[in-house]
């Protein structure tokens, strides 16, 4: 088997995570799943040779298990750090820096303390992701990245959009 199949395979399955992620309101479900799903997509990058995203990943899912336990900000501070030393020595052109910055975002979202602020911004730094798997070329990790917006839109307009509308209904 080829290791682009392979990485294929791994985010087939990281998909699955990423569906159910953003169907719980629990914002300790959404990190688990998030846990489980990081670390199959950090293989991916790996087997494709793309060190940036396999760092960034693997480093994300060690903030993702921290944030379990806090939401400081100097953690959040260290993670942003760690995720520019990574991508300088990692660097490899434009979806290091589509990669870094997407990084970037995620950690803010992960050590937020509301369960809204964190989905906002992980469509903003999804999207990003969504960018740099496109450039290369990688249609799993597309995919994967196409139904984690989808489920987190979801997830959005049935805890925040939909009560919205019914409370005005009354």
């Amino acid at each position: 088997m080829s290791a682009f199949l392979l990485s294929q395979i791994l985010m087939g399955i990281a998909v699955c995570f990423d569906l159910v992620s953003f169907q719980f309101k629990e914002k300790k479900n959404i990190i688990k799943c998030f846990i489980c799903a990081v670390i199959l997509i950090s293989i991916h990058f790996a087997l494709l040779e793309q060190w940036t995203g396999a760092g960034l990943m693997a480093l994300a899912a060690l903030r993702y298990f921290t944030s379990l336990y806090t939401s400081s900000k100097k953690m959040a501070l260290l993670f942003c750090i760690s995720t520019l030393v990574i991508t300088f020595f990692t660097y490899a052109g434009l979806a290091s820096i589509i990669s870094c910055v997407a990084a970037l975002i995620q950690t803010v979202a992960t050590f937020s303390n509301k369960d809204k602020r964190l989905r906002q911004l992980m469509i903003m730094g999804t999207s990003l992701w969504l960018t740099h798997n496109i450039i290369i070329g990688s249609p799993t990790a597309v995919l994967l990245e196409a139904v984690f917006l989808s489920s987190n839109f979801i997830g959005y307009y049935r805890y925040y959009l939909k009560p919205a509308k019914t409370a005005e209904q009354m």
